[in-house]
């Protein structure tokens, strides 16, 4: 059933795939564990969507935000389809959850947001990756380039093994080429980057000025050395 469930969301478009067990949240903060959200998990599977790596070879200001925003309505209605496929074949309960917003945490001085949860946590307990010392999620095919979305079941499913450190020793092409120093190679000053990052057209239109954490990182493009 596990690996039907996983194949299941491959051929809803996921790039990756893997289950994580609710042992592996253990050091989740209050109101942001799986159970603080749907009391009878016990088993959470989350997939993720690659980003093409031609966004990367542009400036980002409107094609890399426009489609790295459509890849989180993409993931939310893949795993929003599988809960339900997952349901009807196997009768349990699944629970989508958002890839990115809405959310209720926002710190308004530190402009700090939070997810329902941490969906970069969550991957590295489903075994698809590490976190980089950009504070990003990073997998070894896909490094940065993947919207993760995840959905929270009460079947208990077997977890994947957790996967190698991702990050190259030595690296810190994230942290040199921040343009506003927000990385430190644990966490990332949130209100540094959004006021760095976000912007807006004479139009309205939203825009992302800057990318560089994710796009000078080695893993973007799949190499490892």
């Amino acid at each position: 059933m596990k690996n039907e469930i996983k194949n299941i969301i491959l051929d809803l478009g996921a790039d990756v795939c893997g289950i994580a067990d609710l042992e592996r949240f253990h050091e989740a903060p209050s109101g942001f564990h799986p159970a603080d959200i749907y009391k009878d998990c016990r088993s959470v599977i989350v997939a993720g969507i690659a980003l093409p790596k031609g966004v990367m070879e542009v400036e980002p200001r409107l094609i890399y935000g426009h489609f790295n925003y459509q890849s989180s309505v993409q993931v939310d209605r893949m795993m929003f389809r599988a809960a339900k496929e997952i349901e009807k074949r196997y009768g349990g309960i699944a629970v989508p959850i958002p890839a990115d917003s809405p959310y209720e945490y926002w710190d308004k001085d530190r402009m700090e947001g939070r997810g329902l949860i941490s969906m970069k946590h969550a991957a590295v307990a489903a075994g698809l990756g590490t976190l980089g010392k950009s504070s990003l999620f990073l997998n070894k095919q896909y490094g940065t380039l993947l919207t993760l979305g995840a959905i929270f079941t009460n079947m208990e499913l077997e977890a994947d093994p957790l996967s190698d450190p991702v990050c190259i020793e030595g690296c810190s092409l994230c942290i040199r080429n921040c343009p506003v120093q927000a990385l430190d190679g644990t966490t990332a000053v949130q209100k540094k980057c959004r006021l760095n990052t976000y912007g807006k057209t004479d139009r309205g239109f939203d825009t992302v000025d800057c990318n560089q954490c994710r796009k000078v990182c080695p893993r973007c493009y799949g190499t490892g050395k």
